[in-house]
């Protein structure tokens, strides 16, 4: 449309509205200040080129695409982000992944934000990836790290990812380990992982990490309550958090504990002896000893080959995860069995058939079905 036309349109209007401070249109008291005949710019797609240089060279809006391309659901960026992965494997694998859980309370983001500064000083690159919770119902999640990390976020040095878990096992955002490749393709050479400390999650995060570190705080004589064997087991090393006023003597009692209660369970096969550590994100007393501690924990395990084994395994592990994952989603996704899954389904809550015959059923549709074109 011409310019002429619109000063026609605008002429139009202004004969036919006289409008005052005391005579006003009534419902359009805030009028657009852009032309309705402006038609905004669709924002071109990057080509696989673009992305794969673009993360290359370090650019952080380009990487933040790239992950929101990995983490869609749509099946038409499927084939784009595998293929940007596949090309950024050569240039990962060289960071240290660190996974960093804890009991509710312990303050998590705070250690974070104040060990990363601390880290990013002695020049390093870190990217952190905050696994929020995602809500059952609506699928949507927390992302409120970024608010709970304000200083840390503005440190050019440091990339945090606040990433939904998309109703995943225990809150783990199901494409971490994709994000983690591109991070570290990105030149980012520390990867934190944040879990929301439910339980499965430290699971799922203990199998993409080189360290796994707890966080716990000191309580009135009852600090190994509520901790999970499984998870302490787990931790490589732990830190009780809030060591500081008059929590001192609480925190060092607690470490004392905790130590303790280490030395009872079998040496792992890392052959590394878990140590306890006390820190402050208030005073930063204690945080250089514990990346001292990450550091003693790394050299040994480089020294007698488990950094190496350890990644080796867990290669493997995901790729039997990645072929569980397309297997479930074929399945729920074949015209067959959903048209069929929500009658069966009944018939169960009716006790008109039991659960494992149901399921064989609609398994036995989805494999007559055929296999052709599923993937």
């Amino acid at each position: 449309m011409s310019f002429t036309k619109i000063d026609h349109y605008e002429r139009e209007y202004a004969d036919t509205h006289h409008d005052t401070a005391l005579n006003v249109t009534e419902g359009v008291e805030d009028q657009p200040i852009v032309s309705p005949y402006f038609k905004r710019r669709k924002k071109r797609a990057l080509s696989t080129d673009e992305y794969v240089e673009g993360i290359l060279a370090g650019n952080i809006t380009t990487l933040s695409q790239a992950i929101t391309l990995v983490e869609s659901s749509n099946p038409d960026h499927y084939a784009q982000a595998q293929e940007i992965i596949e090309r950024c494997l050569p240039h990962a694998g060289k960071s240290v992944r660190i996974g960093i859980t804890g009991v509710p309370g312990a303050g998590k983001s705070t250690f974070i934000e104040a060990i990363g500064n601390m880290v990013t000083s002695l020049r390093h690159k870190l990217a952190v990836l905050a696994i929020d919770p995602s809500s059952e119902r609506s699928g949507g999640s927390i992302l409120g790290d970024k608010t709970r990390m304000e200083s840390i976020c503005n440190n050019p040095a440091v990339f945090v990812r606040p990433s939904p878990s998309a109703g995943s096992l225990g809150g783990v955002a199901r494409k971490t380990r994709e994000t983690i490749v591109l991070c570290e393709a990105a030149g980012f050479d520390v990867i934190f992982i944040e879990t929301v400390g439910v339980g499965q999650s430290e699971t799922a995060v203990h199998s993409m990490v080189d360290l796994f570190m707890l966080l716990q705080i000191s309580g009135a004589g009852d600090e190994l309550q509520g901790i999970k064997r499984g998870i302490m087991e787990m931790a490589d090393l732990m830190v009780i958090t809030k060591a500081d006023g008059e929590n001192i003597h609480k925190a060092e009692l607690a470490r004392t504990q905790f130590q303790g209660a280490l030395r009872l369970f079998p040496v792992p096969e890392s052959g590394w002896r878990p140590k306890v550590y006390t820190s402050s994100a208030v005073t930063k007393a204690g945080l250089e000893e514990v990346w001292k501690g990450v550091e003693e924990y790394l050299d040994h395990i480089q020294r007698n080959g488990y950094f190496q084994h350890n990644r080796n395994r867990q290669n493997k592990y995901w790729m039997y995860e990645t072929i569980n994952e397309a297997l479930r989603s074929s399945f729920y996704r074949d015209p067959a069995v959903e048209g069929k899954i929500a009658e069966y389904e009944q018939r169960v809550l009716d006790d008109k058939i039991s659960s494992f015959i149901a399921a064989k059923e609609l398994l036995d549709l989805y494999f007559k079905a055929g296999l052709k074109n599923r993937f």
